[in-house]
C-alpha cells in the first residue's frame, strides 16, 4: 500500500523537472537567437531583453504553480516577439 501512495510524489517532482527544463531550453533557444543577432538590435534592446531572460531563467521554479504554463506561455510569446525565433523556425520547416 506504501507503494502505492509514493508513487505521485515521486512522479509529479519528475513532471514538474521535465516541464521546467523544457521551458528552460525555450528561453535558452531566445537567449541564443537574440546573442546571434546582436547586430539587428538596438543596445538598448539588448539589455532589456537579456536582462528579462536572465530574471525568467533564474525563476523557472515557477512551474510548481496552478498557472504556471499560461504565464510562461506569455513570457516565451512576449520574448519571440523580440527574436522572432518561432518565424525563423517555421521557415526553415517549409523549405
Amino acid at each position: 500500500m506504501s507503494n502505492v501512495l509514493a508513487t505521485p510524489h515521486t512522479q509529479a517532482p519528475s513532471a514538474t523537472s521535465a516541464l521546467t527544463d523544457f521551458y528552460r531550453e525555450e528561453f535558452i533557444k531566445h537567449q541564443r537567437c537574440l546573442q546571434q543577432n546582436r547586430e539587428y538590435y538596438s543596445a538598448k534592446v539588448i539589455i532589456e531583453a537579456e536582462a528579462a531572460l536572465t530574471h525568467i531563467l533564474t525563476r523557472l521554479e515557477l512551474c510548481c504553480k496552478d498557472d504556471a504554463d499560461e504565464v510562461v506561455s506569455r513570457l516565451l510569446h512576449q520574448i519571440d516577439l523580440v527574436t522572432r525565433l518561432s518565424a525563423q523556425s517555421d521557415s526553415r520547416q517549409a523549405h
